[in-house]
């Protein structure tokens, strides 16, 4: 942690929403001989150290994919942890978040029975105690994969047609786009995947339409507030065209 230097960064041009895969703790604990379970410790402290370097560079939107729909699938004691290290991390880490302003946010099938009661219940105090907050809106994709959210998206606006609240012909992008999990979210400008894979694995399909996308070859523990600096920094000289013609 400390004080970044920024002087190559053009604020004009700090991606609005950035996206984090965070991949590669269990690798990084079997590497040292170590439970899967201490790698996901490790990999609290480098995404706190991104939200204090989210901060510095002033994006205004970071979103950390945290557990997804798949990870259900994991070993059954990893699960737990799971469940518990976000529970623990939420009490531990929600009012430094809060004194920093930072608003606290969920995406995901949050009415899913086989989360922990006590975690529906803090992720909701975290919510209603940052609401206000602006510095900057940390999204927690916690139990979270692309595909419900859009099919959960098109069950909404189903039903709005059935009910004859809603027209088909009102049925666009736009209407999509208000029925998901956090409807005020832009869509992502940056895309960071750690370890060195190459994919999305669900996450923020809809959102990510436009992204660009950086790949350091790093497990997630050893992802610093550098690192992320240095992805924004690749980002700023990327030639973003939205399907439009380049200027070559």
């Amino acid at each position: 942690m400390g004080d970044l230097d920024l002087s190559g960064l053009d604020p004009d041009r700090v991606p609005r929403h950035v996206g984090l895969i965070l991949d590669g703790n269990g690798r990084w604990a079997n590497a040292r001989g170590l439970p899967r379970t201490a790698g996901h410790a490790a990999g609290e402290a480098a995404l706190f150290d991104s939200v204090e370097g989210a901060l510095q560079i002033g994006i205004a939107w970071l979103t950390a994919y945290t557990f997804s729909t798949e990870n259900w699938n994991r070993d059954a004691d990893e699960v737990e942890f799971l469940m518990w290290f976000n529970e623990d991390l939420l009490l531990r880490r929600r009012d430094d978040l809060h004194r920093q302003g930072v608003r606290m946010l969920f995406a995901g099938d949050l009415t899913d029975p086989r989360i922990p009661d006590r975690n529906r219940r803090h992720m909701a105090e975290a919510s209603e105690l940052t609401r206000s907050n602006t510095t900057l809106n940390l999204v927690f994709a916690f139990n979270y994969g692309s595909r419900r959210e859009l099919a959960d998206s098109a069950r909404q606006i189903a039903v709005k047609v059935a009910e004859g609240t809603m027209s088909s012909d009102q049925v666009d992008e736009a209407a999509v786009a208000a029925h998901l999990y956090i409807p005020d979210m832009p869509d992502l400008d940056l895309v960071i995947r750690s370890s060195g894979e190459h994919r999305l694995s669900n996450f923020l399909l809809w959102q990510a339409a436009y992204a660009e996308f950086v790949f350091p070859g790093i497990l997630w523990p050893d992802f610093t507030q550098t690192h992320l600096l240095q992805a924004v920094l690749e980002y700023q000289q990327r030639e973003r065209r939205f399907g439009k013609a380049g200027k070559g």
